[in-house]
Order: C-alpha cells, then structure tokens, then sequence
C-alpha cells in the first residue's frame, strides 16, 4: 500500500488522476509523428516525380507551341531575320488571298459530302452486323481493319483504285461496258473520290461505337414494337434512332471536327488539284509554311481554324455536360 502511494505521488498530477481511475499506471505520451500530408507526399514520391515529368514535358511540346503559334501569327517571320510584329497584317493578307476562300469552301463541301457518306455508312453497317448472330467477332475486325493499316499506306491502294488506265475502278467500270472515269482529275468528281477513301479509311470506329450503343438498347422496346405490328423501318425509325440519339449527336460533331482538318487525302492524291478544286484550309496551311515559307501567314490560318474547331468543341461540352 506504501508502494502504491509512492508511485501516485511520483506521477503528475493528472497522471496520478488517471491512473487511481483506471487502477494501473498510464503509458508514457507516444512520440510526435508526422504529419498525414507529408507522409502522403513520402509514400507518394515516386508518382509525383511521373507526374512532374509529364507536366514538363506536356508544357515543351503541347502548350508551348500552342502559345508560340499564336505569337507568330501577329509577326512576319522567316527565320532568316528576326521576327517583326505587324499586328493584324497576316490576317488581312489571308482575306485578300483568293486561295482562302476557295480551301474553306472545298473544306465546307468535303465535310458535307462526309456527313452524307461518312455518317450514314457506319450506321448502316452496325445496324446489319447487329443482327448477326454468328461470326460477330471476324465481321466486326473486317470492318475495323482499315483503321489499323497506315495512312500513307490507306492513300497508295487508292490510288492504284482509282488509276485511269489500269485501275481497279475503271476495269470493273469496263466490264460493266460503261465508261471510264478520271476519278482524280475530274473537278467533279475529286472531291467525292476523296470523300470515299476518307470514309472506308475511318468508318471502323465509328462503326463499333454505334454497335455498342446498339447492344444497350433494352430488348423489349423491340419485343413491344413487334407486338404492335411496327414493321422494321418503323422499329428502326421509332426505337433504334430514339435510343441512339445522344450517339448520333456526338459522333457527328467529332465527324465535323475530324474532316475540318482533312490533309492526307488531298495531300497524297491530287495535291490540291485539279484547278484547285480539292485545297482544304490544312493544305493550303502546309503550302504558306513549307511551300512559301511564309510562318507568319500560316500561323493565321491556323489560328482561325482554332477558333472555328473551338466554338464546335464548345458544343460537344455542352452537349456531353447536359448528358451527364
């Protein structure tokens, strides 16, 4: 019992408190440990360390161009003399520039011409391949098959097709005892040449995107229309395109904003020709930088393109944010 007491009155006040309460002696207080946002940061190093590269490398060659593309719009430059800033100069020389106006109306009316070909064709395509129930699997990589081989490589087997003497094309035209056609050479009918090989070129993915959206349409919609007696173009027409629509809307958007920045197919198969009848706002981008080394001027048109892509990228967030 003197023992007890001995060791109460060796402790603290509060100590002692505690420990009559209790009926054994408090632990000693733990050491101080860190806090949780540095030992967060500790355990955490390694990441942060990837992440602080990918910024950096992020910032040298995404945002960093992008800054000085917007600066050399506003300056004459040739990069044999220093740059000179001349203000709004580059963008009035591109509106006095007959060239200007034809690239974006070429680029208008591929991109129509796109719409009409490009949309409807995977549509097409998931709505037949939806109702097979064998053989899914190879189907669908046929169709996505040219999205996997290279452009340039996409371009060459076109333009084999479209040769006018020995082409594909043109031999089947012959066989069908119909005239040949100078499927490239022609002012009307390059465009459309270009339009075809752009659509089978990107169709794949498009194509397996509505086919997932169409293997999300509920089964009884469906079971209910027949029962109604709807035939399958009022099944199509009143449930498939209902339930599809949202996927409709953004996938068209992403299709303007895709063919707005046409360049391979002109680039490799008509050069822009004939007569100009195929310069889209890209090519004739590439022509002031690389052709007439004109930075300056180029940089303006790709500035305007940024802002016309940018009010369309606009419309896709709000059209996913109200999704969502």
């Amino acid at each position: 019992m003197a023992t007890t007491e001995m060791k109460l009155h060796s402790l603290p006040e509060d100590a002692a408190t505690t420990a009559v309460a209790s009926g054994r002696p408090r632990a000693p207080k733990p050491a101080a440990t860190p806090s949780r946002t540095a030992r967060r940061i500790r355990e955490n190093l390694v990441a942060y360390a990837f992440l602080g590269a990918a910024l950096v490398l992020f910032a040298v060659f995404s945002w960093y161009p992008i800054v000085r593309g917007w600066l050399l719009g506003f300056q004459e430059v040739t990069f044999a003399q220093p740059a000179k800033w001349v203000g709004l100069d580059n963008f009035r020389r591109l509106f006095e520039d007959p060239l200007f106006a034809t690239a974006w109306q070429n680029t208008a009316w591929f991109t129509l011409l796109a719409l009409v070909f490009g949309f409807a064709a995977p549509l097409a395509t998931a709505i037949v391949l939806n109702e097979f129930r064998s053989a899914r699997g190879y189907l669908r990589m046929s169709v996505y098959l040219p999205v996997m081989l290279p452009p340039i490589v996409t371009m060459l087997l076109w333009r084999w097709f479209y040769d006018p003497g020995a082409g594909l094309f043109n031999n089947a035209l012959e066989v069908l005892h119909l005239p040949p056609q100078q499927w490239l050479e022609s002012e009307n009918l390059a465009m459309l040449s270009l339009v075809l090989v752009s659509t089978w070129a990107n169709m794949g993915t498009t194509t397996l995107i509505y086919l997932a959206a169409l293997g999300g349409i509920p089964g009884q919609l469906y079971e209910a229309a027949e029962l109604d007696g709807a035939s399958i173009r009022q099944r199509l027409w009143h449930v498939t395109l209902p339930q599809m629509r949202f996927i409709l809307m953004i996938t068209l958007l992403l299709q303007v904003l895709g063919t707005m920045q046409v360049f391979i197919e002109p680039y490799v198969l008509t050069g822009g020709g004939p007569n100009d009848a195929t310069v889209t706002v890209l090519l004739l981008l590439f022509r002031y930088a690389f052709v007439y080394s004109d930075f300056g001027l180029a940089s303006a048109m790709s500035i305007l393109l940024f802002v016309v892509l940018g009010l369309f990228s606009l419309v896709y967030l709000r059209l996913t944010r109200s999704r969502g």
